[in-house]
């Protein structure tokens, strides 16, 4: 749902990286050399941002609060 704000593996700060990584995909970077553009080398932070699902847009739409007639 959000990014993680570190890797599971190592521990290494990513969370910073995420919306970078966006831009750079939408600049026609290729999925490595945006991660090497973010100094991402180890495969297990490269995972972290290459598996994330963001489903945070998805979740607001659905108001558990908000009452329905």
């Amino acid at each position: 749902m959000i990014i993680p704000v570190r890797c599971f593996t190592c521990g290494k700060v990513i969370g910073n990286k995420w919306d970078t990584y966006l831009d750079l995909l939408q600049a026609d970077y290729s999925e490595r050399d945006a991660l090497d553009a973010l100094d991402l080398h180890r495969y297990c932070c490269r995972r972290m941002l290459m598996c994330h699902v963001d489903l945070i847009e998805k979740l607001l739409n659905y108001n558990t609060l908000e009452r329905q007639d």
